[in-house]
């Protein structure tokens, strides 16, 4: 099954004294770094719990083809809660998860890739002595973290999964750094000048025009699984007429039909994937992750030495 990130950004940033997820960090913001590591790292699907600042949030992100989710509670709740809406949406889609505080945004696609190689059904990056961020999650153990009481937190949910935590050591202090206080994010700034630049590849397909893209993609992906494109177009800040005009133009483009409606019945109509549907994601998804390799195995051929 596939591999997901699960970024909780709900919290209120009370302690920065500004919106965390919106500071920048070099030419893009915290939020933006941390989904961009990601998907250079491939992985497969991101979603995000949002509260505090929602909607601010949820557009400055909309293009990026991930999945919100909101915790129309935070002011109440602590990040464990904002951690479960994501666990209970992704417990079905994905055989393991990546979970991070979005306001962790300097780890490397690297590290993530190392974390990726593990079979171990818990797993955490150390660094310098020190447990870090992603923590990797196998979803076998999400029904656990979900009926846990939430003493302690996530951390304390997971010291009480059954499941030992592995140490991945890693030599990348991006896992240790976070931004709850001015002083963090002066410290992230100073380590973040300090780093190496790396490739980050995104695939589009195209004819006169671009007409398949990572977020098309996570359309059709979202269509699949909800059986509605109103519910997908909603989890990724997107109009539902908007929606529909980019299945259409696609649909136009390929000379074949991607999404198939049902109409009538007590439940309302559904939409779903064809056979076509299924297939030109399947394709995507592997090209991408064979160009986004080959960018990686090839960066240093190019560029090495000049950074």
């Amino acid at each position: 099954m596939q591999t997901a990130a699960l970024i909780v950004a709900a919290g209120m940033s009370s302690r920065m004294g500004n919106f965390k997820p919106m500071l920048n960090i070099g030419s893009i913001s915290i939020a933006q770094r941390v989904v961009a590591t990601l998907q250079q790292a491939g992985v497969d699907k991101i979603v995000m719990v949002t509260g505090y600042n929602a909607t601010q949030l949820e557009r400055h992100l909309a293009g990026l083809g991930i999945i919100f989710l909101r915790n129309e509670d935070y002011e109440h709740t602590q990040m464990f809660e904002s951690a479960c809406i994501g666990l209970r949406y992704l417990q079905d889609k994905c055989g393991r998860l990546l979970f991070t505080p979005v306001d962790i945004p300097l780890f490397t696609a690297s590290t993530v890739q190392t974390m990726l190689e593990t079979d171990a059904p818990l797993a955490c990056p150390v660094c310098d002595g020190r447990r870090g961020h992603p923590i990797l999650i196998a979803a076998s153990l999400i029904d656990t973290i979900l009926a846990d009481s939430g003493d302690d937190g996530l951390r304390g949910a997971l010291e009480r999964c059954g499941a030992p935590m592995t140490e991945i050591p890693v030599k990348d202090r991006g896992v240790l750094h976070d931004a709850d206080t001015p002083e963090d994010y002066k410290a992230l700034l100073t380590f973040h000048n300090e780093q190496l630049a790396r490739p980050q590849v995104s695939v589009s397909l195209v004819r006169e025009l671009p007409f398949f893209d990572q977020r098309t993609a996570m359309l059709l992906r979202l269509v699949g699984e909800t059986g509605s494109v109103r519910t997908a177009c909603q989890r990724m800040q997107m109009s539902y007429s908007s929606g529909w005009n980019v299945i259409h133009a696609l649909e136009s483009q390929l000379n074949h039909r991607l999404v198939q409606r049902s109409q009538g019945g007590a439940g309302g109509g559904r939409s779903s994937l064809t056979e076509d549907g299924v297939e030109l994601l399947r394709r995507y998804d592997a090209y991408s992750a064979a160009v986004r390799d080959y960018a990686i195995e090839r960066f240093d051929e190019f560029f090495g030495g000049l950074f």
